[in-house]
């Protein structure tokens, strides 16, 4: 049995052999780097907005995460400054809808959260939905609690470099933890 005194290392290997398969653990850590695929491993952020906040929607979006199987690497509230978000929307700064942007982004406080789990990049925006709420389907996070496209509820990373750049920008390195999802058998397959 795979107890808690077996240790990571243990219970690494006895996961491997009673799928039958020879897996390889290595140090450090808990991992089991024989077993799981890269894209596993690959993470993403999103930010509940200040509007979601506000109408106290995180945990349901906390929830639809969980449901799917992602496993939450790092969480915090924040109130925003234009520093972060001028980074964070760069690619925006000369739009006209920017400092209406920048004034609903920082009107109160949100939560940033990086994701991990299997395509967890293209899985959130499809779980996301449309940035219009007009068009965002049923089902989908904006298509279940967005008013307005100016009130969409959460920003998601829309690819792998994006979501490690914006990472980057709301969260240290030492901010993100590094644990062993006990579900993680059921959520992936061999």
């Amino acid at each position: 049995p795979a107890g808690p005194a077996m240790g990571s290392l243990g219970r690494c290997l006895a996961r491997s052999l009673l799928r039958g398969q020879p897996g390889l653990c290595l140090p450090p850590g808990p991992r089991c780097y024989g077993s799981a695929p890269p894209e596993l491993q690959e993470k993403t952020l999103v930010l509940v907005k200040p509007d979601a906040v506000q109408r106290r929607l995180v945990g349901n979006v906390i929830q639809r995460f969980e449901r799917r199987g992602f496993k939450l690497v790092a969480m915090k509230l924040l109130q925003a400054d234009q520093g972060l978000l001028d980074k964070h929307y760069q690619q925006l700064r000369q739009k006209p809808f920017y400092p209406a942007l920048l004034a609903y982004m920082t009107s109160g406080p949100l939560v940033a959260m990086v994701w991990e789990g299997y395509n967890v990049v293209r899985s959130t925006r499809a779980m996301v939905g449309d940035t219009d709420s007009a068009v965002a389907a049923a089902g989908t996070i904006r298509g279940d609690f967005s008013m307005h496209v100016s009130r969409n509820v959460v920003h998601a990373s829309d690819s792998v470099e994006t979501a490690q750049r914006e990472i980057g920008f709301w969260f240290q390195r030492n901010e993100l933890v590094a644990w062993e999802s006990g579900d993680r058998d059921y959520t992936w397959g061999p």
